[in-house]
């Protein structure tokens, strides 16, 4: 990267000379934390100027634009409206620090000028910073901007796919609610008439009646049966209601994709739940396997790992045809947590796998998915430290291994 000063104001700017004098790893590090992905500088001729090896010039890019000619390209693997608005910045960075750098040559070569010469150029000088100064004061504020506008689209995103995975789960909850509603519905009306039954013998009771009178009427209304009987619609109807009360827990813990908070979480529970929601789904076609090794707690968001875990779900019943097999493996190794995720479905075809992860792109039929649910999967693993991995053959079936790493958990008041 060149070191010496700008002595022709007329030439043209080089990547690598804007570049000087701004930190590198600071600069990185906010572009990395704005996409939440690894990224990558290249100058017009292809040579990787900042980021990370893995980045290559035939990942995703947008040119880097600096008085109307390309200089540069900004390469991630990020959707395009989030590497659009990281272009964007990086570019006003560049053209900031371009007339900066100006603004201090000018300044150098002032010293050696006369003092007509020295006036002149202290004039251009004072513009130059005045004009630097602005877009430092304004390049924060358009930062912060951008980096919410980011997080509310993402944060969009995530809601309009859980709202796709509930309503296509809607019907099927709807029938586990309703069953056992109906049956405690059923259950209470037979009560009733057994109170009827009661009320009958307690007339008896009252005006003294004999034993034989009282006898009869206890085997007219079948009483051995009603007090047998009895007894099991009140235990029908309880566990009942325990599993419509089961449901909406889950349903209650798979809605808190809006609640940023992290806590210590079971992920065995949390894939326990998403299953429990999915079950009228998987009923009929699906014979779900469930090895969960004991896990450590795991410091996460909940309802976010539980949107990931219900969109791969889905999908393995997506790709089953007639029936099949999903399996949710889950165990802890070199300070990592494994999930695994199997099907024996259709399979992906090996042309379609490298843009599973592409926003919109979906190997279903039209109107059976909105092709964002392998997107959604992989950045909130990525926002959970972790990665995510597909292998899959046609005929054959998919595997989606996630590992994330293992942090300490943090107490409740931190």
């Amino acid at each position: 990267m060149s070191t010496e000063p700008f002595n022709d104001f007329e030439r043209e700017l080089a990547l690598d000379d804007l570049l000087r004098g701004i930190d590198g790893r600071r600069l990185l590090s906010a572009l990395q934390g704005l996409l939440n992905a690894p990224l990558a500088i290249f100058d017009t001729k292809g040579v990787r100027l900042l980021g990370e090896t893995e980045v290559t010039r035939e990942a995703p890019c947008l040119p880097i634009i600096v008085e109307l000619e390309a200089i540069g390209s900004l390469n991630a693997d990020v959707a395009p409206q989030h590497l659009q608005a990281a272009a964007e910045l990086l570019t006003l960075l560049l053209r900031t620090n371009a007339r900066y750098l100006m603004a201090s040559d000018l300044h150098l070569q002032t010293q050696r000028a006369d003092y007509e010469e020295l006036q002149r150029r202290h004039l251009a000088l004072a513009k130059s910073e005045q004009r630097y100064k602005a877009l430092s004061e304004t390049l924060e504020q358009r930062v912060e901007q951008q980096v919410k506008t980011i997080e509310s689209a993402q944060l969009k995103l995530y809601e309009s796919e859980k709202l796709a995975s509930v309503g296509r789960l809607a019907a099927g909850i709807a029938h586990e609610i309703n069953n056992p509603i109906g049956f405690i519905r059923s259950n209470l009306t037979t009560a009733v008439g057994y109170l009827e039954s009661l009320k009958k013998i307690g007339v008896l009771f009252e005006a003294s009646a004999n034993t034989a009178a009282l006898r009869a009427a206890w085997q007219a209304e079948d009483m051995a049966f009603v007090q047998q009987d009895m007894q099991d619609i009140l235990n029908e109807s309880i566990q009942g209601t325990e599993r419509i009360a089961a449901i909406v827990k889950d349903l209650k813990g798979f809605s808190r994709i809006n609640d940023s908070a992290r806590e210590s979480a079971d992920l065995n529970q949390i894939i326990r739940q998403i299953c429990n929601i999915a079950i009228a789904e998987l009923r009929d076609k699906v014979k779900l396997s469930l090895d969960l090794a004991v896990l450590p707690p795991f410091y996460c968001q909940p309802g976010e790992l539980g949107q990931a875990f219900l969109n791969l779900l889905i999908n393995s019943v997506d790709s089953i045809n007639t029936t099949g097999m999903i399996q949710f493996r889950t165990y802890s190794k070199d300070q990592r947590i494994h999930i695994e995720v199997r099907d024996n479905g259709c399979g992906i075809a090996e042309t379609d796998l490298p843009h599973v992860f592409d926003p919109f792109f979906s190997t279903k039929e039209v109107g059976k998915g909105m092709g964002l649910g392998l997107t959604v999967c992989r950045n909130i693993i990525q926002a959970h430290g972790g990665n995510l991995a597909i292998k899959s053959k046609p005929n054959v079936g998919t595997l989606v291994s996630i590992v994330l790493p293992l942090k300490p958990v943090r107490q409740a008041s931190s």
